[in-house]
């Protein structure tokens, strides 16, 4: 279970301090968070019928999965390091602008093809039910002949299930190489995308329901808030998608043809989030709207009370003005009757208004 800053916002995640101008690519520098407090590795190697699981050991016990025949998943949690992942990519012969994306957290999703191996950046998304708030962490999926290299920034992922497939060998996943371990990462990152956005979708339908009871400045500000996190979340889909048909139209003589039906179905779902994604986005400028419609509708119900009343004074004031002057030579004015003959005539006036207003259906 990963433990997020409820500080965190959408704001921070799409703002890390850049790097110095001026270095040389390839350059190894850290951009981002220290999440961990120390880089930690992993590995699972399996065969079709042989299975290993380690966790938190030392670099030197992973490097002697580089040549073995067998499928290795080495994992390393913490990419602060710089030279901690210069020493991990020199073990695996990787290019170093392959680490320098690694190691920039802030990096949008991507697809690069190496010589040797093939570089998948993503983007892991979590909504936080308690702040509302998007937040993000980079996946790097690094894919050579027998192995899958994967760099995070803090232990903890999504991959418990696929572990789990593994160990107890279901599915076609034991009986087929590392590019369809890396289809099946990227397969499980971009479903998780649809558990987020079922929690947004939530979301969106419950400040529809306040907007439409009590529609207040707060719901709008925490609506602008929303608008602004699906921003932020289609700038970071929208690279997925293209990752997404990058593999399915790649050469590489790493991806297996039998695996190439796979990325299809990859590619859809990635298209479907977006589309998804963008949906929210109308849902949200539509509340604005709904928030709009909703405070001037109660703008025009207090209007119209306001314009009733002040219809129904307007001829009290006028009889009330007429015997209000000083004239000396008014015939009421000593009649016996003319103070409650004043006071029938105005209730008479008000009543016949409020029968009329209610008649027209003005109020």
């Amino acid at each position: 279970m990963k433990i997020f800053n409820p500080l965190q916002t959408v704001t921070s995640l799409s703002r890390n301090e850049p790097k110095k101008i001026g270095l040389s690519p390839g350059s190894l520098v850290h951009v981002g968070e220290q999440k961990v407090e120390r880089p930690i590795f992993s590995f699972i190697d399996y065969t079709s019928e042989e299975f290993q699981l380690a966790k938190d050991v030392p670099f030197a016990e992973c490097l002697r999965l580089k040549d073995k025949a067998s499928v290795s998943w080495i994992n390393l949690d913490g990419v602060h390091d710089p030279s901690q992942v210069e020493a991990f990519g020199k073990a695996f012969d990787l290019h170093p602008l392959a680490l320098e994306d690694i190691l920039n957290t802030g990096h949008p999703p991507k697809l690069e093809e190496y010589d040797n191996c093939v570089l998948i950046i993503t983007k892991l998304f979590f909504f936080d039910q308690q702040t509302c708030q998007i937040q993000a962490e980079q996946i790097s999926l690094v894919l050579t002949v027998s192995n899958v290299l994967t760099f995070q920034e803090q232990p903890g992922d999504i991959f418990d299930e696929l572990r789990e497939r593994l160990k107890r060998k279901s599915g076609r996943i034991r009986q087929r190489g590392a590019d369809y371990l890396a289809y099946t990462m990227i397969d499980s990152v971009v479903d998780s995308y649809f558990h987020v956005l079922e929690k947004i979708g939530d979301r969106l339908d419950q400040l529809e329901n306040e907007l439409i009871s009590q529609p207040s400045q707060e719901l709008l500000q925490q609506i602008h808030q929303m608008k602004s996190q699906l921003i932020f979340l289609r700038k970071s889909i929208w690279p997925m998608r293209e990752v997404a048909a990058k593999m399915l139209q790649n050469e590489s003589e790493l991806f297996d043809e039998s695996t190439t039906v796979f990325l299809r179905d990859l590619y859809d779902h990635a298209v479907q989030v977006l589309d998804t994604v963008e949906s929210f986005r109308e849902t949200a400028s539509g509340l604005v709207d709904l928030y709009m419609s909703s405070v001037s509708q109660r703008m025009n119900e207090v209007m119209r009370v306001l314009t009733v009343m002040a219809s129904i004074f307007i001829p009290l004031t006028f009889i009330a003005g007429i015997y209000g002057m000083n004239f000396e030579l008014m015939p009421e004015l000593k009649w016996r009757y003319g103070y409650p003959m004043v006071w029938g005539l105005m209730v008479l006036c008000a009543m016949g208004l409020l029968w009329f207003f209610k008649r027209k259906k003005w109020f």
